[in-house]
């Protein structure tokens, strides 16, 4: 936690849900039956998305490419190794959480967050009234909703804009930036929002504060990774890579501690 404050709100939250759980125990189903059989569409929808984004076969070669991923092994910001196996090749079975995820982060894409939700709410647009409705009175899925545009005001395009024009790569970065226009033109319309997190203004201020922190960073860091691939220099390719490791740490650090 950044703040004496902030670390005594969150453990009261978590110390007031325990005690609740056990001294006021509910056991009613979060949705009827007609609402399970909607999230289970939107579900399937959601993870066939996913999943034809998993399996392209450029993937993880896009993310090793444009993010810091292949430093994490250096930066020990966790407790185990990037990847379960010692293979050269990188397989998306081996690769560790926290690396996946964190590289996502650092390259200001977020796919974990929010991939495949605008594809199941246009694929399921027939729907969209009951959507709307379950949105406005199901606590869990407005919570999923609303986690969903957090990891949103956290992505910037713009950072890589200039791979939207690659030879390899730029149809799949294509590929993410128009799920994300998707899922923030669908979210809009179910939610009623103009703007993301706007319902949670303290929340949304501070993503925006830690943002205008985290850009320059990340600006550099990506101005590194572009040096490093270009450059056959391996005395300022090793330079390079430190900065990348140190930029991964600034950025690390403004996201964790409250802004």
């Amino acid at each position: 936690f950044g703040t004496v404050e902030s670390a005594q709100y969150n453990i009261e939250q978590l110390l007031h849900a325990g005690i609740s759980k056990e001294l006021f125990p509910q056991r009613t189903n979060t949705f009827t039956a007609q609402e399970e059989e909607l999230m289970q569409k939107l579900a399937d929808e959601s993870h066939r998305a996913y999943e034809e984004l998993k399996n392209h076969p450029l993937f993880l070669d896009y993310l090793s490419h444009a993010s810091p991923l292949r430093f994490f092994a250096e930066t020990n910001i966790g407790s185990r190794p990037v990847s379960r196996s010692a293979s050269s090749k990188l397989q998306l079975k081996d690769l560790r959480a926290i690396p996946f995820v964190g590289a996502w982060s650092q390259l200001k894409q977020n796919v974990p967050g929010f991939y495949g939700v605008g594809s199941a709410l246009r694929d399921l647009s027939a729907n969209l009234d009951e959507i709307k409705a379950l949105y406005h009175s199901n606590l869990f899925f407005k919570t999923l909703i609303d986690n969903c545009e957090m990891a949103m005001q956290k992505t910037d395009f713009a950072l890589t804009a200039f791979l939207s024009g690659h030879e390899t790569y730029g149809e799949i970065w294509r590929k993410l930036r128009d799920e994300y226009e998707l899922c923030r033109e669908y979210l809009a319309r179910i939610t009623g929002k103009d703007a993301l997190m706007s319902d949670f203004p303290v929340e949304q201020q501070s993503v925006q504060t830690r943002e205008r922190i985290v850009l320059p960073l990340t600006t550099i860091q990506q101005y590194a990774l572009t040096r490093i691939r270009e450059s056959n220099d391996e005395e300022l390719k090793k330079t390079l890579g430190k900065l990348v490791i140190r930029c991964s740490f600034g950025i690390i650090n403004a996201g964790r501690n409250s802004a």
